[in-house]
């Protein structure tokens, strides 16, 4: 095998793979490793991963590590993806595209810059520091998660979730952005908006959401409510206008 080194301090590409049990790898004349198979590089006390990959038809894992930049990642992952419990602070060098699930939770990300489009899975990015969903993908075939953040707002987020959708522990005050196409249970506490949907908990929330975006009912940067709009919407869903409406998150006009 032709001896290649992608850094000056990596050992020959052979031996790396054996050291990480890498097999059915390909080695591509960049330097890229193709690998027909799963890898698993987590808890490795890696701080940067020890190869560049092309494109991995089976899951890759590089969890639980002292990682700071994705920088050698899958530039495709049929499988899922899983980057949790690093020190990323931004995903570029991610692959373009996810098969599975995408997991980039619990790292230091302010933003999703950089963040595969499309995602067969579930993705989830909960326990970082991001303040909006801009740059998430378009698209999630399983549940979309981005709890315990500092989000004001749920613009950005994907237009189509296959499964539940859950928000909870940031700052969001209003729903504008939420995804157009979305097929499970919603899951919201701890934020400023809990206390408006939890008004109709015993209703489909999905068509709560459309009507509260559609009537306007949230106004001036998440920070009014306009009564008699709120009140319209229980008219038009059939349902009794609670006797008081007291929103201590908001003004009510």
């Amino acid at each position: 095998m032709k001896f290649i080194k992608l850094y000056e301090s990596f050992e020959d590409i052979d031996s790396i793979c054996e050291k990480y049990n890498i097999k059915n790898y390909t080695i591509n004349k960049d330097g890229t490793v193709d690998v027909n198979n799963d890898i698993y590089l987590n808890s490795c006390k890696l701080t940067k991963l020890p190869l560049k990959f092309g494109n991995v038809t089976g899951d890759f894992n590089c969890g639980n590590n002292q990682l700071t930049t994705l920088e050698g990642c899958p530039q495709s992952v049929d499988g899922y993806f899983t980057c949790y419990n690093n020190n990323i602070t931004l995903l570029e060098g991610c692959p373009r595209s996810v098969g599975g699930d995408f997991n980039c939770g619990n790292n230091n990300l302010t933003k999703l810059e950089f963040c595969s489009q499309s995602v067969g899975g579930f993705f989830n990015c909960d326990y970082n520091n991001l303040t909006s969903l801009e740059g998430c993908p378009h698209s999630v075939g399983g549940y979309f998660n981005c709890s315990n953040n500092n989000l004001i707002s749920l613009e950005g987020c994907p237009k189509s979730v296959g499964d539940y959708f859950t928000f909870y522990s940031n700052n969001i005050k209003d729903l504008y952005g939420f995804p157009e196409f979305f097929y499970n249970e919603i899951y919201f506490n701890f934020n400023p908006v809990s206390e408006i949907l939890d008004l109709f908990k015993h209703y489909r929330l999905g068509k709560v959401i459309d009507l509260l975006n559609e009537y306007g009912v949230i106004q001036q940067d998440g920070k009014v409510v306009i009564l008699d709009r709120l009140e319209e919407i229980f008219h038009t869903l059939n349902l009794e206008v609670p006797k008081e409406i007291n929103l201590k998150n908001y003004e009510v006009y």
